[in-house]
């Protein structure tokens, strides 16, 4: 596949890390000998919606949460908008929006009272607090369920209100695992159709597990399989070399899901 030529170390790696909104700089992490990612490198510049493809227990989460100064790694670099995220990570959060496959809400709040607390807690000024909130509500649809209990809203408004909390600051950086899992097709399309309004002003890298969200709203795939990176390049390319679904299961065939 012409695709896996251009996966090669430093290929996607910017010569300066501050000129890319997302650098994932030869990052590894191992636990004992085991490796849940090695040696992986790309980047991601401002404007662009990039889909992270991997199966089961290729290392997509793990790297995710490199990136965004949840984990540590044991070797390399995570960059958000110029901050390394070893040593800066406070810098680089203040314009970074994440959200985790089932990232966790507080069920007894309604959707105002979380954005409230959690406005609170990123220290955001008292005077537009309010105007954030709103504007929030408004980008993820939560106008109808806003001041109802979390704990009686459906999975699909649950992942708005996810949503809506990684948006609140203003972030130039969103990184989101698996927005879509475990949706039906009405709530799919209504997080579809968020992601793509986001990804007018946002640079967002969107982890799947659902092809056709990569033709929907990515115009670039990356591949990790087995904890190193296999591919990265153009949807239209795969699409043109047998179709994602034929494409993803070559580049992941000899990989170990779980």
């Amino acid at each position: 596949m012409t695709g896996t030529a251009q996966v090669s170390a430093g290929s996607t790696q910017a010569s300066d890390p501050k000129q890319a909104m997302i650098v994932a700089d030869r990052l590894s992490k191992y636990y004992g000998v085991f490796a849940a990612c090695r040696n992986v490198s790309f980047t991601v510049d401002k404007g662009e919606v990039v889909a992270f493809l991997g199966p089961n227990g290729a290392g997509k989460s793990t790297t995710m949460k490199l990136l965004t100064g949840y984990l540590a790694p044991s070797t390399g670099t995570a960059w958000i908008a110029g901050h390394n995220m070893s040593d800066d990570r406070l810098a680089g959060s203040t314009q970074l929006g994440y959200l985790p496959e089932n990232g966790p809400l507080y069920y007894d709040m309604s959707p105002v009272s979380l954005l409230e607390f959690f406005a609170a807690a990123r220290g955001m000024a008292p005077q537009i607090r309010n105007s954030r909130i709103d504007k929030v509500v408004d980008i993820c649809a939560l106008g109808s369920v806003a001041h109802k209990t979390i704990s009686k809203l459906s999975k699909g408004f649950r992942q708005r209100v996810g949503m809506a909390q990684a948006l609140l600051h203003e972030p130039e950086v969103l990184i989101m695992d698996e927005p879509t899992a475990g949706l039906d097709p009405n709530q799919i399309g209504e997080v579809r159709e968020t992601m793509r309004r986001l990804g007018e002003e946002k640079t967002i890298l969107l982890s799947t597990h659902i092809l056709q969200e990569v033709e929907a709203m990515a115009s670039r795939v990356i591949v990790i399989n087995d904890g190193s990176l296999v591919y990265d390049g153009p949807v239209d390319e795969l699409v043109q070399e047998g179709g994602l679904d034929e494409s993803f299961r070559r580049l992941t065939s000899n990989g170990k899901a779980s």
